[in-house]
């Protein structure tokens, strides 16, 4: 549409079923580029893209022209086909359901991108649920505990 002019930047996470550490070195660059051609694909832009064992972290520069649930659906589901059809994973590899999409400004662009970009170096210290519900409270985002991203175990 003409004289339409947008600038949406979407920070996404979301988490290996169970929050199992399944994300190995060996194969997490595939995964990216993998996941980097789904939004490419669907006309989005890649800014950042990181992974630990057990989540990940995209940040999109968002077209409107396709809601964020629909692209999550595709990035989640053809990246698991992916991940199985290609034996990267020992076991089934699936996306636990659900996934957190929060909006930022053009001027914090740099610190989302670093934060990406040290997730191995940050989760020394803290573990996946921690850095979800900080960033949850950080967006005021009001959550029930029973819906965050679970364990096996939970």
């Amino acid at each position: 549409m003409p004289n339409t002019y947008t600038q949406l930047y979407i920070h996404c996470v979301f988490a290996v079923k169970y929050r199992a550490a399944l994300i190995k070195p060996e194969w997490e660059e595939r995964l990216h580029k993998y996941i980097t051609g789904i939004v490419q694909n669907n006309g989005h832009k890649m800014i950042a893209i990181n992974s630990v064992t057990d989540h990940m972290h995209l940040l999109i520069g968002l077209n409107p022209k396709q809601s964020i649930s629909e692209l999550m659906r595709l990035v989640k589901g053809d990246s698991s086909e992916f991940v199985n059809k290609h034996k990267l994973s020992a076991v089934k590899f699936q996306w636990q359901e659900g996934y957190g999409a929060f909006s930022n400004s053009h001027s914090r662009l740099d610190s989302v991108i670093k934060y990406i970009a040290n997730q191995k170096q940050h989760h020394q210290k803290r573990i996946f649920k921690e850095e979800y519900i900080e960033m949850l409270d950080a967006y005021q985002i009001n959550y029930q505990n029973s819906y965050i991203f679970n364990d096996l175990i939970d």
